[in-house]
């Protein structure tokens, strides 16, 4: 459930992005402004609840592999440490999923504008700030190095023979673009911390929106849009094949 889930906000996140590019400038890309365009639709409250519950099963499994060992890895504190984080950023998610169902949800640029703005109203606020920043971009770079080396693929042990190809494409190019993308989020913190201005930081939103400040700027959106999407079905891929 929760791979599924993961897997189709990336999908969507991608196409409000592609739709960036070409000019939709009232819309934001990233989970928030996805369930809010979900929740535009027929029936949108009940594919948003169903990613709510998709989320929470995603950030449980994380949790438990985190108190119990990772599949795979049982020895590795590493491993269990980067899945507590990741099961706590989906109960957060989850909890803006909820918040949307109840009409009251946020995009995820104004809440880390909002951090960003009270972290540096406090004394040391400004090397905090640019702290996490550069977590974020060795995160980012992180899964760049995973996707590049295959990495992921030591979860495929069950994988056809006939569609393991498509899965490795989808998942380096998935991982890379990803990568790419949370690093330029992660550098956008950084240089919030480092001028004093919040609005610099302005989440996967802001991220695109610079992309699109740039030369070539519609083609690299795309290009990073696209690798969002092959993450995303690379994530339905997971759900299906990944030994859990």
């Amino acid at each position: 459930m929760g791979l599924i889930a993961r897997g189709v906000v990336y999908l969507l996140i991608g196409v409000l992005a592609v739709l960036l590019a070409r000019g939709a400038r009232g819309t934001h890309v990233d989970q928030a402004g996805a369930l809010s365009e979900v929740l535009s639709r027929s029936s949108g409250s009940v594919l948003v609840a169903a990613l709510a519950l998709g989320f929470l099963a995603y950030a449980l499994w994380r949790l438990s592999e985190a108190a119990f060992g990772v599949t795979g890895e049982r020895g590795s504190t590493f491993a269990r440490v980067k899945s507590l984080a990741r099961g706590l950023v989906y109960l957060a998610l989850t909890v803006t999923a909820v918040a949307a169902l109840r009409g009251s949800v946020q995009t995820q640029a104004h809440q880390q504008e909002t951090f960003t703005a009270r972290a540096l109203s406090h004394t040391g606020g400004r090397m905090l700030v640019v702290l996490i920043g550069s977590i974020v971009v060795v995160v980012g770079l992180s899964m760049v190095v995973e996707g590049w080396k295959l990495a992921f693929m030591k979860n495929f042990r069950a994988v056809p023979v006939d569609v393991r190809p498509l899965v490795v494409a989808l998942g380096r190019v998935g991982h890379i673009g990803r990568g790419l993308v949370v690093a330029l989020v992660g550098t956008l913190i950084v240089s919030a911390g480092w001028t004093l201005d919040p609005h610099r930081s302005g989440g996967m939103d802001g991220a695109f929106r610079t992309l699109l400040a740039q030369p070539f700027g519609a083609v690299l959106a795309v290009a990073a849009a696209l690798a969002l999407m092959a993450f995303g079905v690379f994530g339905l891929a997971e759900a299906r094949y990944r030994r859990v």
